[in-house]
């Protein structure tokens, strides 16, 4: 990869490798995320109390809601990274889409302010899913900036690439545990317009931070005389289907001199391309074509952490929360269990995570990033069962009419598991859908990454949607009734707990039959 800073792109200068890029480049870009994740959160993590509140929706309609707009989040990611990957580059992308984040910010503040209930809703939602079109752009963008700040060909530095991915999620979860607690606490007993200000105020600082480091950046400015990217991945496919009638592929292959770990054995009929296709080419549409079974048996564990910041709120609001009088914890303020597990557990992972690989898997490099993605799913599961468990335990309580509701203490367990599986499944998913692509790629490939949570979120929002439809009648109250006394959580905790037993059953399979792309994967 050439390697040069912005400086360099812009004015023809010579970037001097000591002086830009490594760490140096890395800590400013994890400074940027940090302000980036306190804006985030400070509207996300309490939107479904203002939804239900302030706006006057209902459990359900605001669940779906709040589903709706987390799915667009992840999802507008992929038109972004398109745009970043072939025309704009990922710097641009990141100074246009931050511009259009604060400005959506700005606005989501203003609307709190407006007094008109139909135009307070309508600005509310159209600032709302502006601030998704900029977040779409920056969040793949910004993690792969800051990866390329190591050279992969450097055997040191690709190790510290390992690392960036766990150090942003440390610095992201410092912040997002602020926001947690501070932004909840503003808005449910101050303002809810300080409440979303202050997140608008912490976007601003992001931008300015970016903008600070750009003579230090190390940006990708050569492809080395190959053409773009998609035309090449898109030119295969369409060339092993006009060739779908050749039956002897390994005559097609004879003279293409494969080394023994290029000699890909799966989706042999992308082989048919050889015909115009260079090898490097087949081998790129491969290794993008062998993320999809790892991308879909993650769905379900996205359904499972959209409800964290949905249900697990809701139980959280009917639980006993004070903690002395007259002063109550904010239930989305619960979250920052999760935040503060992520913040304990990622400095010891980092530093033992290879000597303590070693003793289960017996290989050199420790635990691979498909054992730790698989890890992650697994505790997940255990998030719901624990979940099940402490909401049958809540609705006892309930029925029982108990003078003192439940402590909201009892969500603390289901929150950590939540937090476990962030550590292993969410940093392990960025760092594949970064390392398995061509490099000319890596805003797609994080963009495939983050359209995990997006298409999960949306599955959730269906899911919650039939569910509501089919069971409620006149007899019987729906699983989300608005009284969460009278419905069943535990009936969806249960659901989702299968449904992921099943997807880790299928994901196991696949990752058992998977090909690294590179040699050099730590």
């Amino acid at each position: 990869m050439s390697n040069t800073d912005v400086a360099a792109e812009e004015f023809g200068k010579t970037a001097v490798r000591s002086s830009s890029g490594g760490w140096r480049s890395a800590r400013l870009i994890i400074c940027v995320e940090m302000a980036e994740r306190f804006a985030y959160y400070g509207i996300s993590t309490n939107l479904i109390t203002y939804l239900t509140g302030p706006l006057g929706e209902s459990t359900a309609s605001a669940a779906a809601n709040v589903n709706a707009w987390s799915g667009t989040v992840s999802f507008l990611p992929l038109l972004w990274a398109f745009v970043a990957d072939a025309f704009l580059g990922r710097f641009r992308t990141i100074i246009i889409s931050s511009s259009l984040y604060v400005m959506g910010l700005g606005l989501l503040t203003f609307s709190t302010m407006i007094h008109s209930q139909e135009l307070q809703v309508t600005l509310f939602f159209c600032s709302l899913y502006l601030v998704a079109v900029g977040q779409g752009g920056y969040k793949p963008c910004i993690k792969v900036f800051g990866a390329d700040q190591f050279d992969v060909n450097d055997i040191k530095e690709a190790k510290a690439k390992s690392s960036f991915f766990d150090w942003l999620m440390f610095g992201n979860c410092i912040t997002i545990l602020t926001s947690q607690l501070v932004s909840s606490y503003i808005q449910e007993n101050l303002s809810w317009s300080l409440g979303f200000g202050i997140p608008s105020v912490s976007m601003l600082l992001a931008l300015f931070l970016f903008l600070l480091g750009t003579t230090s950046y190390r940006v990708s400015t050569d492809r080395g005389g190959k053409k773009n990217p998609f035309a090449r991945i898109s030119r295969v496919f369409v060339e092993a289907l006009k060739n779908r009638k050749q039956t002897d592929v390994d005559n097609l292959k004879e003279n293409l001199l494969l080394l023994p770990h290029q000699d890909s054995k799966e989706y042999r009929f992308l082989d048919r391309a050889a015909v115009s296709c260079d090898l490097d080419e087949i081998e790129e549409a491969k290794a993008m074509l062998r993320l999809v079974p790892i991308w879909m048996t993650c769905l379900v564990f996205a359904i499972v952490y959209a409800q964290s910041y949905t249900f697990f709120t809701k139980q959280g609001a009917t639980m006993n929360r004070s903690i002395s009088p007259g002063l109550l914890v904010p239930a989305a303020s619960l979250h920052g269990v999760t935040s503060l597990t992520i913040i304990v557990f990622i400095p010891l992972y980092d530093h033992l995570r290879v000597p303590m690989g070693r003793l289960f898997t017996h290989s050199s490099s420790g635990i691979t990033m498909l054992q730790r993605i698989g890890t992650g799913i697994f505790l997940s599961i255990l998030a719901m069962v624990v979940a099940a468990l402490v909401e049958i335990k809540r609705l006892q309580a309930a029925q029982d009419d108990v003078t003192v509701p439940m402590s909201v203490w009892w969500l603390v367990p289901q929150y950590v598991f939540i937090g476990l599986s962030d550590v292993f499944t969410r940093i392990g998913l960025q760092e594949l859908f970064y390392d398995q692509v061509p490099c000319e790629l890596r805003s797609l490939g994080m963009a495939l990454n983050l359209s995990i949570y997006g298409v999960g979120n949306f599955l959730s929002s269906f899911m919650i949607s039939v569910i509501d439809k089919v069971t409620s009648h006149s007899d019987q109250s729906s699983w989300f009734d608005n009284d969460l006394n009278q419905g069943h959580l535990d009936y969806f905790y249960w659901l989702l707990a299968c449904l992921s037993s099943i997807a880790l059953v299928f994901y196991l399979w696949f990752a058992k039959s998977y090909v690294y792309n590179r040699l050099n994967t730590f």
